[in-house]
Parts: structure tokens; sequence; C-alpha cells
């Protein structure tokens, strides 16, 4: 499993050029393209300065990106990154919840805890190991999950 530290806060599907919800083919498909034109092999010596050096860069960063985007575990581990990143910028954390404080629907094997807007809060079994940010689906509010140790 790679670690987050090594994800990093660069937006790798801009790097590639592709939206989020895109298929592994198309990042693939983006990757290679991108990956062709940077590569070093294919720069020419003579040509404005620093080009080389810019595109060699960007050789880099599109490879950086499929090792995160192309490994079906590292991109559900970044997305989960990008997704807190993006509730974090949101608003701030309204209360802070113990997960056994949250009520078990066995319909849909997920959490659920009220919001004072009496919208829910709502966590899957595998995304509470892993999640620490919840936003309601009602209004802006967002709880912070905690577990006790």
């Amino acid at each position: 499993m790679m670690a987050i530290e090594q994800i990093g806060r660069k937006d790798w599907y801009s790097v590639l050029g592709a939206d989020p919800s895109a298929d592994v083919s198309e990042l693939k498909q983006k990757y290679q393209k991108l990956i062709l034109m940077h590569h070093p092999d294919k720069q020419r010596a003579e040509g404005p300065a620093g080009a080389a050096e810019r595109s060699a860069q960007r050789f880099l960063e599109v490879g950086r990106a499929w090792k995160v985007l192309g490994n079906a575990e590292a991109r559900r581990e970044y997305d989960l990154r990008r997704r807190e990143d993006d509730l974090r910028n949101t608003g701030p954390v309204d209360a802070q919840v113990y997960l056994e404080e949250m009520s078990w629907n066995e319909d849909d094997h997920s959490f659920h805890l009220r919001c004072r807007c009496s919208g829910n809060y709502s966590v899957s079994k595998a995304e509470a190991e892993e999640v620490h940010l919840i936003p309601c689906d009602s209004c802006s509010l967002i709880i912070e999950l905690l577990h006790q140790n």
C-alpha cells in the first residue's frame, strides 16, 4: 500500500488532463500520450533554452501520476485523501463523533447519524476505517469520525 506522504498534494488528474471520474483505460491512454510526448529521447537538444528540462520534469510528473492513478489501491487512497481535503476546504468541522455513537443500518451496511438539519451523515463499514471527515447529505456541516482505542 502506498503511503499518503508519497501521494502528496499534487492533483494527479490534472497532470494527466483527466477527469476524476475517468476509468483506468482512459487514464492509461492519456498517460501513454503524454509520456511519449515528453520522453527525453524525443526532445531536441537545440530547442529553446530550458525546454528540454521542462519536458523532462513533465515526463517524471506524468510517470508519478500514473503510478498513483494506475494502481487501484493507490488511486482509492488518493481519492479518499482528495475528498477529505475538499471537505476541509468546504468549512469547519462541526463535531467529533465516535463510530460507536453512530447507528448501524443492516440494509445498506453503513453507519448513520442524524444531523441537526435533519439530514444524515453516513459512511460504509469499509470507508469507516479510512475516512475521517463525513459531510451531511443535506447541509454543509461536516463531522470528524473518531475511533476508540
